[in-house]
């Protein structure tokens, strides 16, 4: 059995991660008390895992959080259409991405929490499951981890991958980490080609730019069907903010209260871009897109990101003094309230479905946006604010195909909306105009699946790997010491070992999406796996220029 030794920066951030682990345990004993699933199965983290869950030769796919298991449920769907019975395992870092995970699992399958990444928790993860092929969602490169793959032999991967230029300078600073990491996944598929050469640019074996999964999920049919219904008995329009996160609430709120009785002006209009991407119209005709509507003409619907944050966004609506009314505790449609609280998970396609207008949160405060692709596939136009770097490209496609459109701060939004609604005619071209941006960049997932397929299936089953861990020790497989404490949450952003990463989550949802790269495989043939570093970027030649 041969031994693999480790650079000195690997060492060192093994014992930092190493002696971490008493905040983390704090963090997460912390965060159990809002969200009880993180008090769930915390041997997991540190690879003690229930005798019962048996898997072997598994397709692993890691997805950390809600955003990620979303777009990893497309991805599974499409991997099992494929390849009827591949056992899947899944990992993740969230206690919402474990419990959206739960409902993706077949006979067969397991679900256990990422390991925290230490040399002996994740040798005790690698040598008890032995996955063929390791999938990792978007972002989730880990140092410790990606070199124990490299060791075994174990072919790890990033799909759906998106690099930010803010995950790339910490990346960079960190470059003996992070370099190391990228260079030995064996194969990355790019949302776009921004994030592409972001990647190539940290040693990445780009293997193509494949675009954006989240365009190939399909909204609930039920959900937009009973929002229809809903709809024709409201008797107010409907602007929902969501996905919305810490503090844009509140300038939601005081943008409501300063237009409650009174319509925006022209100059309340601004500058701002419309749908049409054009920075802004002159002032003769902004007149007449002004709206005539005051915010008390519409009904507002705030759904908050984080399931956590419902008791306390429902406190903050009563102490501006708005009437507020919980989707959990009403019948039906809610009558007279001021505010609706979308305090439901899994319920978007009904709130995108019953609105004129959806504003994007997260891009009113410096966060990079939430997922717009969702609400343009339900036919919802979109305001968004001046932060959507986790979305940038797609952010962009979709103004220019004029389905979106982007203001400087909230106020400027709560105008615009109140435009669109007071517009009927606008409305309904930017609705199907963001129909059409989302269908149009569909096919990630079976160019992605496919791909993962033919790397896994040309590989001889991998093979564990003594690791030297100092001077006087060795790891055999099966040997990791694990404490019984309580576990940690792993969930760092790129690959910093820096306390700060580790103890705060990642930047927010994926950016955009491409069409498929020249030498892609046709829909239904199997993609040929393809090992050259120095191998120039693929870019699709109608994105070229």
């Amino acid at each position: 059995m041969p031994r693999v030794s480790r650079s000195p920066a690997l060492r060192l951030y093994g014992l930092f991660t190493r002696l971490a682990q008493p905040l983390l345990r704090r963090k997460l004993r912390k965060r159990a008390k809002a969200e009880p699933g993180y008090a769930h199965a915390v041997a997991e983290r540190f690879g003690v895992y229930d005798p019962a869950l048996q898997i072997r030769d598994a397709c692993w796919v890691h997805a950390v959080s809600l955003g990620e298991t979303r777009a990893a449920g497309i991805l599974i769907a499409e991997l099992r259409r494929q390849l009827p019975g591949v056992p899947i395992l899944l990992t993740h870092g969230t206690a919402t991405g474990r419990e959206e995970g739960a409902k993706l699992l077949q006979e067969g399958d397991v679900q256990v929490w990422q390991p925290w990444d230490t040399p002996q928790a994740v040798a005790a993860f690698l040598d008890r499951f032995r996955p063929r092929i390791g999938v990792l969602m978007e972002t989730e490169v880990w140092p410790e981890l990606t070199a124990a793959c490299a060791e075994r032999g174990i072919p790890l991967t990033l799909a759906n991958a998106r690099l930010s230029e803010k995950s790339l300078a910490k990346a960079e600073r960190w470059s003996s980490l992070a370099r190391p990491a990228y260079a030995s996944l064996a194969a990355v598929w790019a949302q776009s080609e921004a994030d592409a050469h972001r990647l190539v640019s940290l040693g990445a074996k780009l293997r193509g730019v494949y675009g954006n999964l989240k365009f190939d999920a399909q909204p609930d049919a039920r959900q937009l069907v009973h929002a229809q219904a809903l709809h024709a008995r409201l008797p107010k329009p409907v602007v929902v903010f969501a996905s919305s996160r810490d503090g844009e609430e509140a300038m939601l709120l005081d943008a409501l209260r300063h237009f409650w009785t009174t319509a925006p002006s022209s100059d309340d209009f601004g500058p701002a871009a419309v749908a049409d991407g054009n920075p802004g119209r002159p002032r003769g005709e902004r007149a007449r897109h002004l709206p005539r509507l005051r915010a008390c003409d519409v009904q507002w619907l705030i759904v908050p990101r984080h399931p956590q944050r419902f008791d306390a966004v429902a406190e903050l609506i009563a102490q501006r003094g708005f009437a507020c009314v919980r989707r959990s505790t009403a019948e039906g449609a809610p009558e007279g309230e001021e505010i609706w609280l979308g305090d439901s998970l899994g319920e978007m396609a009904l709130y995108y479905g019953l609105s004129e207008a959806a504003l994007l949160g997260g891009s009113f405060a410096p966060l990079g946006g939430q997922n717009l692709i969702e609400a343009a596939a339900c036919a919802c136009p979109i305001v968004m604010g001046p932060s959507t770097f986790n979305f940038a490209e797609a952010a962009e496609l979709a103004i220019a195909a004029g389905g979106a459109l982007r203001v400087d701060d909230m106020m400027k939004a709560v105008v615009h909306a109140l435009s669109l609604v007071a517009d009927k005619g606008r409305c309904a071209a930017m609705s199907q105009a963001a129909l059409g941006f989302a269908g149009s960049h569909r096919g990630a997932a079976e160019r992605t699946a496919a791909a993962i397929l033919a790397l896994g299936q040309a590989l001889p089953d991998p093979e564990p790997v003594a690791i030297s861990l100092g001077p006087d020790a060795t790891m055999a497989p099966g040997s990791a010491e694990v404490p019984p404490a309580a576990g940690t949450e792993p969930h760092m952003q790129a690959v910093s070992p820096q306390a700060e990463q580790i103890l705060q989550p990642g930047e927010g949802a994926a950016s955009a999406s491409t069409p498929v790269p020249a030498g892609s495989p046709a829909p239904g043939e199997r993609a040929e796996p393809v090992f050259d570093p120095d191998a120039p970027l693929v870019v699709p030649e109608e994105r070229k220029g």
